[in-house]
């Protein structure tokens, strides 16, 4: 099939999720202007810069986490692993004004180093961050969307070192957590390692993965 997103779909639900899947869940800790922390997850999140390291996430509508981030200039990422999946699920619901998703979720708080919002202390690894861009979407026709995307460049990095193994970070271990179409999620649950043209006489064109 094909189909032009303006005219629609037809289907029962829009595949749109479930084709750009799996996507890392950013599971974002800020803290407002009175010092009250919040943790909420972001299905539109990732990597986007490594030297220095860089991480975004777009808040469909101007949220807690968003507005917090824009106005302290700081925030938080937390790895959610298999084993946090029902706290991180907890974390995604809508709280009265002022109540905590830490409590909710029973979850402890840990101090960052850097930045002044707390980090998940049970999460594998936490990313301290600082604001460094941000902008208000807009679609083709230059209307402006509720949708806000925020750039952080990374601070601070605290690693558990019980997922450390021989100098690298386990990812198998932590199984991170990625959010797929609909009400799906995956977990890392299986790796394999291949080479790339660019590491030299140990490539060969037509190698299998290891």
């Amino acid at each position: 099939m094909f189909y032009e997103p303006r005219l629609g779909h037809g289907l029962p639900h829009d595949p749109f999720k479930a084709i750009v899947a799996p996507r890392p869940i950013g599971w974002i800790s800020t803290l407002d202007r009175e010092g009250r922390a919040n943790l909420a997850p972001y299905s539109f999140f990732n990597a986007v810069h490594s030297r220095p390291p860089m991480l975004a996430f777009t808040s469909e509508t101007m949220k807690d986490s968003a507005g917090n981030a824009l106005a302290t200039g700081e925030f938080v990422f937390n790895l959610c692993s298999r084993q946090l999946f029902n706290a991180m699920n907890v974390s995604s619901d809508t709280l009265p004004a002022g109540a905590s998703e830490f409590e909710a979720a029973g979850l402890e708080a840990a101090p960052s180093r850097i930045v002044a919002a707390p980090r998940v202390a049970a999460s594998p690894a936490s990313l301290e961050c600082k604001v460094v861009s941000s902008m208000q979407l807009r679609d083709l026709e230059g209307n402006m969307l509720s949708g806000w995307i925020i750039i952080g460049q990374v601070v601070g990095v605290h690693i558990d070192d019980a997922y450390l193994r021989d100098g690298r970070f386990d990812t198998l271990a932590a199984q991170p957590l990625a959010r797929c179409g609909y009400r799906d999620y995956a977990a890392v649950t299986d790796l394999f390692e291949a080479l790339r043209p660019t590491d030299g006489d140990e490539y060969r064109s037509g190698q299998g993965d290891k």
